[in-house]
């Protein structure tokens, strides 16, 4: 099968639902992994995506896998969108709700990326994309600061898959924006900014595919976006 794969965490909605549409829309099948996967999403067809149910929290990875390599026979690209935002300080005593923020924005990913490391060898250009945040390269508030713990996490697992990979053809990019006009950046954006203010899912989803499908010898380790001015970034 020539068509290109790819495997889809977070795609439901938001960032990840914007990823898979214009993946489909530029001729790739995506292969998302759901907690609900008994319908796709709207904006894809059976023809250009498939729901697998997945849970980033249960460990299946390697399951899903092994089930796309049976159907589709290759990967050629692994996307990590799904993400978990959480406000809680960086002292709570909360131990499970730490180690589960960890185990959605950090651990899944590299468990995914891990699982789908052969078939990634195999397609000879493979692609990894953690979606992480500008909460991943500094820390802007005590309200952010649990989540960004994680998400530095995130873009240190991409820049460790782009080392574990280079040599395979293989190249890994962290991706990280600012505050995205989805449900997580409202929530984010704590009402300072409108909507129409923030990056747009679809121009990040551009980004994010012409990154994947740029060649192996224009590399991106790191991309930082905002739609404010805000620091360094």
């Amino acid at each position: 099968m020539s068509r290109k794969i790819m495997v889809l965490t977070g795609g439901s909605r938001g960032i990840g639902l914007a990823v898979a549409c214009e993946a489909a829309r530029r001729g790739w099948f995506v292969s998302l992994g759901l907690r609900d996967a008994t319908t796709l999403p709207e904006g894809l067809s059976p023809d250009d995506a498939e729901a697998v149910g997945y849970d980033a929290e249960a460990a299946t990875e390697a399951a899903w896998i092994d089930g796309v390599m049976a159907r589709h026979g290759r990967i050629d690209a692994v996307v990590a969108c799904a993400g978990l935002l959480d406000h809680d300080s960086i002292v709570t005593s909360d131990d499970v709700r730490v180690k589960r923020l960890f185990e959605v924005n950090a651990h899944a990913p590299r468990r995914l990326a891990a699982a789908a490391w052969q078939p990634l060898i195999a397609s000879g250009a493979g692609r990894v994309i953690v979606m992480a945040s500008l909460s991943g390269k500094r820390v802007k508030s005590s309200r952010s600061g649990l989540y960004a713990f994680s998400k530095f996490a995130a873009v240190g697992l991409a820049h460790a898959l782009r080392h574990e990979g280079w040599d395979h053809g293989i190249r890994a990019t962290a991706i990280c924006p600012g505050i995205v006009a989805t449900d997580m950046g409202l929530s984010a954006a704590n009402g300072a900014l409108a909507p129409q203010e923030m990056t747009q899912p679809g121009d990040l989803a551009a980004l994010t595919l012409d990154t994947i499908e740029t060649p192996g010898t224009l590399s991106q380790a790191e991309i930082t976006l905002n739609c404010q001015l805000d620091g360094i970034f």
